[in-house]
C-alpha cells in the first residue's frame, strides 16, 4: 500500500490498461461467523494498524519490498510488491502514511482465519484517499498482515450493522438471503469483463464504470489496438483468493474479492511494444519485441443487497507481471 498512493498519480498501465484505468475469487471459507468472541479489541486493532502504518513506512522509504511481507498477505503483497519495483525504476518514493478519521469492524468469529476491517483515510484535501483495510491473522499467535485495500468511492463500510457492544458480524462465502453469494461474486465479475453484461451469471452486478463500462472500454481499446496492427487477446477469472464479507444494517453484505487479468499484446514487427505506465518494473524494455504476456489483479469491495444487484463500491487494480518475446 505505501507504494500505490503515488502510483495511481503515474501514467496508467499499457494500451487497454489505460483505457480501463480505475474503472474495471476464487474464494474459500472464512472462519465461522456467529455468537463467538470478536477476532480482537478495538484496541488491538488500533495497534496493528499502528504498527503495520510504522513498518510499511520504512520498507516505503527503502523500497524494500521483501519487508513487505512482515505487514502484508496476498494478494496485498503481490500488488505492492509491484508497486515498489515501479517505484525503483522511476525514483520516486511514497509518502509516509498517515491513517486519519479510522473506524474499526471486528466481527465475532469462532476459529481462524480471523480478519477485521477499517475505514480510514490518507491525505487531505483533493489529495485525500479512502481505503477499505482488510487485515487476516492466518492461525493464532501469527501476525496480522495487511491482505485486501481497494479504495472505496464512498462511505460504504459505514453501511456495516454494528451490534450493542460496538462488533460486526462475518457472512460466510455461501451465504443464502443474498441478490448473489459472496463466493460467487468474482466469477460473476470476472464473466461480466470478459464477455459483456450478457455473459452467463454477469446480471448480479449493476452497471457502472467498473462493470459495462469498463468491458465497453476494453472492446474500444482492442479495435484501436486492431488498427495499430497490434493483436490484444485478455480474460478475467476469479483469483484465488479468499471472499470477506460483513453484514449491512439492510441484510446484505459488504464484501472484499479479487479478479485476475490476464493479456496477451501480438505485434508483427518489433517497435510497436513497450514496457509502459503500470508495466515498468515488471519486465526489462529490451525483452519486449514481438509479444508481451501481463497478469493484473484487481480487488473489489461490493454491497450484495438481500435481492436486486450488487453494486461495486471500491476497487484497487495492478499489473503484478509482465514477460516479453
Amino acid at each position: 500500500m505505501p507504494a500505490r498512493r503515488t502510483a495511481a498519480c503515474l501514467p496508467p498501465a499499457l494500451l487497454a490498461a489505460a483505457l480501463l484505468g480505475t474503472g474495471l475469487t476464487g474464494c474459500g471459507e472464512t472462519s465461522s461467523a456467529g455468537d463467538g468472541a470478536p477476532a480482537l479489541t478495538k484496541d488491538q486493532a488500533r495497534d496493528v494498524l499502528t504498527g503495520y502504518t510504522a513498518a510499511a513506512n520504512r520498507a516505503g522509504q527503502r523500497l524494500d519490498h521483501s519487508a513487505l511481507r512482515t505487514v502484508q498477505a496476498d494478494p496485498q503483497l503481490a500488488m505492492d510488491t509491484a508497486s515498489f519495483k515501479l517505484r525503483r525504476v522511476v525514483r520516486a518514493r511514497p509518502q509516509a502514511l498517515k491513517f486519519e478519521r479510522v473506524q474499526y469492524y471486528i466481527p465475532r468469529l469462532s476459529g481462524h482465519p480471523r480478519w477485521f476491517a477499517a475505514d480510514a483515510t490518507t491525505g487531505s484535501g483533493k489529495l485525500a484517499v479512502r481505503h477499505a483495510l482488510l487485515f487476516t491473522q492466518a492461525r493464532p499467535g501469527a501476525p496480522w498482515l495487511l491482505t485486501a485495500d481497494p479504495y472505496p468511492s464512498g462511505p460504504a463500510l459505514s453501511r456495516v450493522a454494528l451490534d450493542p457492544e460496538g462488533y460486526a458480524t462475518a457472512v460466510s462465502p455461501n451465504s443464502g438471503g443474498l441478490a448473489v453469494a459472496p463466493g460467487r461474486l468474482a466469477a460473476a465479475h470476472a464473466a461480466l469483463l470478459t464477455g459483456g453484461p450478457r455473459a452467463p451469471g454477469a446480471s448480479v452486478l449493476a452497471g457502472g464504470s467498473a462493470t459495462d463500462q469498463s468491458h465497453a472500454a476494453l472492446l474500444k481499446g482492442r479495435e484501436a489496438l486492431a488498427q495499430r496492427g497490434i493483436t490484444l487477446s485478455t480474460r478475467f477469472t476469479a483469483a484465488p483468493y479468499q471472499t470477506y464479507a460483513l453484514r449491512t444494517r439492510d441484510r446484505g453484505a459488504l464484501v472484499w474479492y479479487v479478479v485476475k487479468q490476464t493479456e496477451a499484446y501480438s505485434a508483427p514487427a518489433p517497435g510497436k511494444l513497450a514496457v509502459k505506465g503500470d508495466l515498468v518494473g515488471l519486465a526489462p524494455a529490451r525483452s519486449v519485441r514481438r509479444r508481451m504476456d501481463t497478469t493484473v489483479l484487481v480487488q473489489y469491495l461490493a454491497l450484495v443487497p438481500p435481492a436486486g444487484r450488487a453494486a461495486v463500491a471500491g476497487m484497487y487494480r495492478k499489473a503484478v507481471t509482465a514477460h516479453g518475446s
